[in-house]
């Protein structure tokens, strides 16, 4: 005989059986009776004695040695009293007993930490979106990452070093949560929270930063990450993050040479270090973000040997503006060196990695490094930039331009920009890159402006 209304423990049983990883529970009527167990090593729905026995156990199973009090009336969808991070059994049975005596069911299950560094969120169709510090219902709110569910299922793998597992076909919509601790009664690293069977799956969707799962890892790692899982050329990296461990992704370019950068939450143009050979990255960081609010992390990345580099935009006339100079880049990026005509050569190198971008991506923008075969991405965002010709940010100003010569360099630009006064535009005097962080200040900024070369 089936029940009637909305029994939460029966679900998390029908998941168990069919074979997906939950979270340890037990389950009690109100009456007291249990209904439902998982336990890691004990046998399915075993019949522990009293709710203060089911918690001593779980208590000792869980990963975080805590456990949470849920309750629910299945007549009723509205929100009971949950209880978090419990990490005594007494306390446990006590709240579930006096839920109990109010007529609700109530589940005893692990706590399952949502700020360990993992994910959670949906997998349906074609479409896995997940974010960190946060539950599966994060989907509802802004900020969550899209990816094919195959590309999610890489870039887990990436960051944390294994495939989450989804043992449903794409009609199921998936509840879950990836932990870098393994948790659950199957001891795993990924938790199904709940599965069923939904009309009208997604079968694709397009990957935008920032987002959530960006802002944790840091813009720039995000991006290539992305780059590498397109198949661009991405050097290897190994990514000293605040959240989670380090991990490694990328090509070995055979240089034994070695660059950090780092990676802020959000793009900041030209603010940060970056530096060539090797230097201790937990120093840099506390160097350069004593709070720990704007760098999410530091990228160790192999060099290449730089023939030409430079930067790459579409821009807003729908033509291709690829800028660069001999030799490596980061001078070029912060003004310090100009641009130069590049070899017809390197421009169809890297017109062609545009296009391999972009055909996946749709508009992208991008820092590139050319070693005679191969064109590295160092950099990647999506987008169509607003600059075209000589002007960098469209628009007229009300009063008249300020010029700023560039050899005053990009932390007088960063100053003249934070005190710019309202209705008028910038003039660039120099012969810095449109595409350099010059000009990513000012389209940041998005006060007209223009360059006039020297």
């Amino acid at each position: 005989m089936s029940e009637i209304g909305h029994f939460k423990d029966a679900g998390l049983d029908q998941l168990a059986t069919q074979g997906f990883n939950t979270a340890q529970f037990a389950s009690f009527s109100p009456d007291g009776s249990q209904r439902y167990s998982r336990v890691r090593g004990y046998y399915q729905n075993t019949d522990f004695a009293t709710p203060q026995d089911a918690a001593a156990v779980l208590l000792q199973s869980a990963a975080e040695h805590s456990v949470n009090v849920r309750s629910f009336d299945p007549l009723d969808p509205k929100s009971k009293p949950f209880i978090y991070g419990i990490k005594n059994h007494d306390e446990a049975a006590a709240h579930a007993e006096r839920l109990m005596a109010e007529g609700l069911h109530v589940i005893i299950n692990e706590t399952v930490d949502v700020d360990d560094g993992g994910v959670s969120g949906v997998a349906f169709g074609n479409v896995i979106e997940f974010a960190p510090h946060d539950t599966p219902r994060c989907v509802e709110k802004p900020g969550t990452v899209q990816f094919t569910r195959q590309m999610g299922a890489d870039v887990i793998r990436k960051v944390y070093g294994f495939y989450p597992t989804f043992a449903a076909g794409p009609e199921t919509r998936l509840e879950f949560s990836i932990h870098p601790i393994r948790h659950g009664y199957k001891d795993e690293h990924t938790i199904i929270w709940e599965a069923e069977m939904a009309k009208g799956a997604p079968l694709s969707v397009e990957t935008s930063w920032p987002n959530r799962f960006s802002d944790m890892l840091g813009d720039k790692t995000f991006g290539l990450i992305v780059a590498d899982e397109i198949g661009l050329h991405v050097p290897r990296t190994t990514v000293f993050n605040r959240t989670v461990a380090p991990f490694t992704f990328g090509r070995s370019t055979d240089s034994h040479e070695s660059w950090l950068r780092t990676a802020p939450n959000q793009q900041t143009p030209g603010l940060y270090t970056t530096t060539h050979g090797w230097t201790d990255p937990y120093q840099l960081m506390q160097r350069e973000d004593p709070e720990g609010k704007h760098i999410a992390s530091i990228l160790h990345q192999d060099g290449v040997d730089a023939k030409f580099s430079g930067a790459c935009i579409m821009g807003a006339d729908g033509r291709l503006l690829i800028e660069g100079k001999d030799g490596k880049g980061d001078d070029f990026m912060v003004g310090e060196n100009g641009i130069v005509e590049l070899p017809a050569y390197v421009q169809s190198a890297v017109a062609s990695t545009y296009e391999h971008a972009a055909g996946r991506l749709g508009p992208v923008r991008f820092e590139w490094v050319y070693d005679g075969t191969h064109t590295w991405v160092v950099q990647l965002h999506r987008g169509i930039s607003v600059s075209a010709g000589e002007t960098i940010y469209p628009g007229e100003p009300d009063t008249a331009y300020v010029r700023y010569e560039t050899a005053s360099g990009i932390e007088g630009l960063r100053e003249l920009i934070a005190n710019h006064i309202q209705g008028t535009g910038i003039t660039l005097v120099g012969n810095v890159g449109i595409t350099s962080h010059f000009g990513d200040l000012l389209r940041k900024a998005g006060i007209p402006s223009r360059i006039e070369r020297e």
